[in-house]
C-alpha cells in the first residue's frame, strides 16, 4: 500500500515556504536570527532543510519587493512628467502620464507572475523529488547551519521561566496527563528458587532510566521509538552551566556532555532536571505523541513521575501545495488570476514591506544590543528558554481524523504498557520482590481515559479522563477542552 513519506511533513513546510511569504519570512527569522534564547525542539522537522528553503523564498520575496518599489516610484513620475508637458506646451509628453503607468503596471503584473510561477513550481519539485528536501536549496550561514544540526541530538532544553509554573516540556503540545505514579516498594528480595532470599543487587536511576531506555522500543513494539535522557534547565539559570552557555551574550548549545544529563537526574539542581523522554512520530509525521518519565529513587520506595503530550497534524493551510493545479491551461489561468488580483496590492505595499523589514531589523538588533549590554555589564540573569517549538505552533486539532486519534491512543497505550514491563523486568534482574510492584499497576490502571472521541481503559491512572483536541471530556483544568488548539500557525511576523 503507499505509504506516507517519513519527511512529509519537512517537505509540506518548505513547500509552504514558496507558497506563503510570511511563513517564509516567519521561519527565516525563526531558524537562523540572531538570538539568545534556546529554540524548541525540532519534533520530526529537518530545520536545516526548511531553513535553506524559507531563506530561498524570502530573497525571491525581497528581490519582487526591490523592483515593484522602483516601479511604484516610476509611476507618480511618469504622470508628473506627462501633466508638466502638457502644461508648458509640450503634448507629446502627455502620452507619458498614460502609458508610463500602463507600462509600470504591465512590468509589475509579469514580474508577480513569474514571482508565483517560480515559487508554485519549486514547491512541487521539493514536495515529490526523490531529492532529500535539504539537497534542493542552498545552504545558509555555516554557524547557523551548526546549531540546527545540533538541535537534532538534543540532549538539554532550557525552559522560558514562565512555563515553569506549567510545564517545563515547552513546545509539546496540549498536555494529556501529568501524574506520579503508585510507589513500589524495592527494599524486599525477591524468592530463591531453592529457598530463602536472593540478594538484592543494588542500582540507581541511571540504571533505570538506561535499561527502559534500550528495551522499550522492543518492549512496547513502536518501531522507530525515540527515547533519550535529556536534562531540562529553568531559562534564567542556564547560565550556571558554563557548558550549556559558554558566552552569555550568544544563545545556548543543544547539546551537553552527557555526565551532566546523568547528574540532572541523580542529583537534580536548581531548576534542572533530568526526563527520559519517549517520542513516538506517526505515520508521516502527523501525529506526535511525547511521554515525559523521571525515576524518583528513594529508597524503600521507587516512583515514576509521567508527563504525556501530543501535537496533531498540521494545519490546513500547508496542504495548499496538494491543490496547486498542474494541468497546462489551468496551471496558466489560475497564475494571469493570481497576476491580476495581487499585483496593485503588491505594487502599493512594495517600499512598506521593505521598510517594515529594515525597521523590524533595526530594532531587532538595538533589542539585542541592549540585552547583551545589560548582561555583559550589569550581569543581568538573562531568560535563555524556549517559549515553544515550532512544530507545536503549526498543528491544528481539526485536521486530526480518526486515524490520529486512534494511533495516538495505541501510542499511549504502548508506552505506559512498555514502561511498566520494563521497569518489572529491570526490578527482577536486581532480585527485587514485585508483589508491591503488581498492586501499584492495579492502582495505575483502574480509570478511563479519551482522545477525541476514542475511548479505552486508563494508561494513567489517577483522576478523571484525558481528552485530546478538545472534542471530549474535561480540560487539562477540568474545563472545556481546547478548539482547535494551536492550529492558526505563527503569527506575521
Amino acid at each position: 500500500m503507499p505509504q506516507y513519506r517519513k519527511d512529509s511533513v519537512t517537505r509540506r513546510l518548505c513547500a509552504s515556504a514558496h507558497l506563503d511569504d510570511t511563513f517564509a519570512l516567519y521561519v527565516d527569522r525563526a531558524l537562523t536570527g540572531d538570538r539568545l534564547d534556546a529554540l524548541g525542539l525540532s519534533l520530526g522537522i529537518n530545520f536545516v532543510a526548511l531553513a535553506r528553503h524559507a531563506r530561498v523564498a524570502t530573497r525571491r520575496r525581497e528581490a519582487l519587493d526591490r523592483r515593484l518599489a522602483y516601479l511604484a516610484v516610476v509611476v507618480p513620475l511618469s504622470v508628473l512628467t506627462g501633466v508638466g508637458g502638457l502644461i508648458n506646451g509640450h503634448g507629446s509628453l502627455g502620452w507619458v502620464a498614460i502609458f508610463g503607468p500602463l507600462g509600470a503596471y504591465a512590468a509589475a503584473w509579469t514580474l508577480v507572475h513569474h514571482k508565483e510561477s517560480v515559487g508554485r513550481d519549486t514547491a512541487r519539485e521539493v514536495f515529490h523529488s526523490a531529492e532529500r528536501p535539504e539537497r534542493t536549496a542552498p545552504p545558509v550561514e555555516p554557524e547557523a547551519e551548526v546549531w540546527l544540526n545540533e538541535m537534532k541530538r538534543a540532549n538539554v532544553l532550557p525552559y522560558a521561566d514562565a512555563a515553569a509554573q506549567t510545564k517545563p516540556f515547552v513546545g509539546s503540545g496540549d498536555k494529556l496527563k501529568e501524574v506520579v505514579w503508585q510507589p513500589i516498594d524495592i527494599s524486599r528480595p525477591a524468592d530463591a528458587p531453592g529457598g530463602g532470599k536472593l540478594p538484592l543487587l543494588p542500582f540507581d536511576a541511571i540504571d533505570l532510566h538506561t535499561f527502559v531506555a534500550r528495551h522499550l522500543e522492543s518492549i512496547s513494539g513502536l518501531p522507530g521509538l525515540r527515547a533519550q535522557n535529556r536534562l531540562y534547565v529553568l531559562g534564567s539559570n542556564a547560565c550556571f552551566l558554563p557548558e550549556l552557555v559558554p558566552d552569555r551574550t550568544r544563545r545556548p548549545h543543544a547539546r551537553i556532555p552527557k555526565q551532566l544529563v546523568q547528574a540532572g537526574l541523580q542529583n537534580p539542581g536548581a531548576g534542572m532536571r533530568t526526563h527520559l523522554c519517549l517520542e513516538r512520530i506517526g505515520e508521516g509525521g502527523r501525529m506526535i505523541v511525547s511521554m515525559y518519565l523521571r525515576a524518583i529513587l528513594q529508597p524503600p520506595s521507587l516512583t515514576w513521575e509521567v508527563a504525556a503530550y501530543a501535537i496533531p497534524p498540521l494545519d490546513g493551510r500547508f496542504h495548499r501545495v496538494d491543490r496547486l493545479p498542474v494541468a497546462p491551461r489551468e496551471r496558466w489561468w489560475d497564475l494571469v488570476k493570481y497576476a491580476t488580483s495581487h499585483t496593485g496590492r503588491d505594487l502599493r505595499g512594495a517600499l512598506g514591506r521593505l521598510s517594515a523589514r529594515r525597521r523590524w531589523l533595526r530594532d531587532h538588533d538595538r533589542r539585542l544590543t541592549r540585552e547583551r549590554k545589560a548582561i555583559g555589564k550589569q550581569h543581568v540573569l538573562y531568560d535563555y528558554g524556549a517559549k515553544g517549538s515550532l512544530r507545536e505552533d503549526l498543528g491544528a486539532w481539526d485536521a486530526a481524523g480518526y486515524a490520529e486519534r486512534t494511533d495516538a491512543q495505541d501510542f499511549l497505550f504502548r508506552l505506559q504498557q512498555g514502561v511498566l514491563i520494563a521497569t518489572e523486568r529491570f526490578l527482577e534482574d536486581h532480585h527485587v520482590d514485585t508483589s508491591s510492584y503488581d498492586k501499584a499497576v492495579q492502582v495505575i490502571s483502574t480509570q478511563t481515559y479519551n482522545i477525541g472521541n476514542v475511548s479505552g481503559p486508563s494508561i494513567f491512572g489517577n483522576d478523571g479522563t484525558i481528552a485530546m483536541g478538545g472534542q471530549q471530556g474535561p480540560g487539562p483544568h477540568g474545563g472545556p477542552g481546547p478548539q482547535g488548539g494551536p492550529g492558526s500557525g505563527p503569527p506575521p511576523p
